[in-house]
């Protein structure tokens, strides 16, 4: 079977049980203007589900698209810059994200790397950053650091993506509270979608006490294995559930995803005609037809 039609069967998959005709989303317009960057963490409390893959790749795609984008590594484990090929443990502290982070006077502009795809730049994180949800905890207005840091770069990108740790701690309430909206990337296995359900009161006590503006621009399903009966029945709860909230675009299980990671770039460049490459560029023009970058 080719890459192509394997495609299209995962993509048919979804419409099917969702009653709807597939849509064949169109190539986003060009920018005329830059700036007003929309910030989205990809946040889930569930490691290993897709959180890193989703934000090197959905930024690959938009920035293929013509957007300018800043990848942010928000995880102590610095696997977003290990995923852009980045040795984050040899990186100093003051070549961190911890350093705009935790000092305002900070030039952002210094840290900020470059990546291997043009209009895509990346904010680096190694270990390090554990020790600033340790100091933030005896700051005032402790949840708004972030916000505070990213508002400086706001005028240059159209889009800033946030890598967030498996937790709900401090980290990743500075970038919800930053957020203007939040994708969830949810793994077709059964206990990933119960975890859904804590994640969703957790997103409503940050939208009353923290971030009134912050709202689930959608579930991304990911790692989906039509050959197992598992997956194809947790993708069809899924949707049966959050029929509005779900992306029509699925994110299939690959090997490409682990190769691309040891390789240092994203799936776009690294296997350009692949299937999963196709995936990722289908949702970035799903999000952006959506509304979810307005």
């Amino acid at each position: 079977m080719s890459v192509k039609s394997t495609f299209d069967d995962d993509v048919a998959t979804t419409s099917t049980l969702l009653k709807k005709t597939p849509k064949n989303w169109p190539v986003p317009a060009p920018i005329k203007e830059h700036g007003h960057a929309k910030i989205i963490p990809i946040v889930n409390q569930k490691g290993g589900v897709g959180k890193t893959t989703t934000t090197i790749n959905l930024g690959a795609s938009l920035a293929e698209y013509g957007r300018r984008v800043l990848l942010v590594d928000f995880d102590p484990q610095g696997a977003l810059s290990v995923g852009l090929g980045v040795n984050a443990h040899e990186l100093k502290l003051q070549e961190t994200v911890y350093q705009v982070l935790m000092d305002p006077h900070s030039d952002i502009d210094r840290v900020i790397l470059k990546t291997s795809i043009a209009g895509m730049d990346l904010l680096p994180a190694n270990k390090e950053l554990a020790t600033a949800e340790v100091t933030l905890v005896n700051e005032m207005g402790r949840e708004n650091f972030l916000k505070r840091t990213l508002a400086t770069v706001k005028d240059y990108y159209d889009v800033i993506l946030i890598d967030c740790q498996p937790t709900l701690g401090l980290l990743t309430l500075n970038a919800l509270t930053a957020a203007d909206g939040v994708i969830v990337p949810l793994q077709c296995e059964f206990f990933a979608l119960r975890g859904f359900a804590q994640l969703q009161e957790n997103l409503e006590k940050v939208r009353i006490n923290l971030n009134p503006s912050l709202k689930l621009i959608g579930i991304l399903a990911t790692m989906y294995d039509k050959k197992t009966l598992h997956s194809r029945e947790v993708l069809e709860r899924i949707l049966q559930a959050f029929p509005e909230s779900v992306f029509e675009t699925v994110i299939a299980q690959t090997v490409r995803f682990p190769e691309t990671t040891v390789a240092g770039e994203p799936i776009n460049t690294y296997a350009s005609n692949s299937g999963g490459a196709a995936s990722y560029r289908r949702f970035a023009r799903e999000l952006v037809a959506r509304g979810g970058l307005q």
